[in-house]
């Protein structure tokens, strides 16, 4: 049995974190296709997917709460043709990432068998609150 990673007391609310972080981890062991990950300025960040094989119309792009799912299928063969040799994979993907809260994809593009996402990570606000202290407040719910 693993230690959980968030099992301190000090850490409230982060069972949904938790459950993202092993969702990654198992996706993270199928490496079709391969990607980089590139910091694009201070906010941005750009995805790029090897889909070498794969037209536009074979890939889909669907962000779903906080996860960016990439698919991609090719259509199937034309009748007739016979292959002497088959190394150039034509297999379906799904590539998963999960995306920290407010991070948006500005646009995607496909180029020279190499799918780009750009995502920008909007910049954290500090929040600063004061909590008033009140006297005999019984249970503090109201």
């Amino acid at each position: 049995m693993s230690a959980r990673m968030f099992a301190s007391p000090l850490f409230l609310g982060f069972d949904h974190l938790e459950q993202m972080i092993e969702r990654a981890a198992k996706n993270a062991a199928d490496g079709y296709p391969p990607y980089n990950i590139e910091q694009i300025g201070s906010t941005g960040l750009r995805i790029t997917l090897a889909v070498a094989g794969f037209d536009m119309d074979d890939l889909q792009i669907v962000q779903e709460d906080n996860q960016l799912i990439i698919r991609g299928k090719q259509a199937e063969d034309a009748p007739g043709r016979v292959f002497l040799h088959r190394g150039i994979a034509a297999r379906q993907f799904q590539r998963t990432f999960v995306l920290a809260e407010g991070i948006e994809v500005k646009n995607a593009w496909l180029d020279n068998g190499l799918l780009h996402i750009d995502l920008v990570r909007p910049q954290p606000e500090s929040r600063v609150r004061t909590i008033e202290i009140r006297k005999n407040a019984g249970n503090g719910i109201k």
